[in-house]
């Protein structure tokens, strides 16, 4: 895709990005997925030289799949938290284990037929090298997302960890000093 054309696909995509800015979570995730959409719609525009109308076609139709994908990855989110609570034995957890494993294996089946619904309705109407570099695109993606997903949680728990650390170190100090208070 030439720079120039590229340009007035990310200034025509541009205010869907900033239309969320206020703090709270819920717009912050929205505006995180309307940033990641428009990365993935201009690197696939790039990938396939596509021209803008063919680019924003397709931005439409991922928009329309993102839409449905959302519900699935919340169920999915939801039932590793209760996973992940059950694990770290939490007792009000431990009965609804085998429904939230079934709710994760149930959502990532249709997490996986719409991947598969979504590359026939982007490559109904492409030649059969750029339906391979589709192809291509949409996995190595994928893959790229998760890597990113996995490399924030870490620095997240390393981050809740390091401040668990101070906080013990704190109440040691403190717990030390009143000690000390009272000999």
């Amino acid at each position: 895709m030439k720079p120039f054309r590229l340009a007035v696909l990310t200034l025509s995509l541009l205010p869907l990005v900033s239309l969320a800015q206020a703090p709270e979570d819920k717009e912050a995730v929205e505006r995180v997925e309307r940033q990641t959409r428009l990365m993935r719609v201009v690197g696939l525009a790039e990938e396939l030289e596509l021209e803008e109308s063919q680019a924003l076609k397709m931005a439409d139709t991922m928009r329309q799949f993102d839409e449905r994908r959302r519900p699935l990855l919340e169920q999915v989110q939801e039932s590793a938290r209760v996973l992940r609570q059950a694990a770290r034995g939490d007792a009000s957890t431990q009965s609804q284990v085998d429904q939230a494993v079934q709710r994760v294996f149930d959502a990532r089946t249709q997490l996986t037929a719409l991947d598969r619904d979504m590359y026939q309705a982007l490559a109904k109407d492409l030649p059969p090298q750029k339906r391979a570099q589709l192809a291509i695109f949409m996995a190595r993606h994928d893959g790229k997302m998760k890597m990113e997903k996995m490399m924030r949680k870490a620095d997240r728990e390393g981050r809740r960890e390091e401040r668990e650390q101070r906080r013990q170190e704190r109440l040691q100090r403190m717990q030390q000093r009143l000690q000390e208070r009272r000999q």
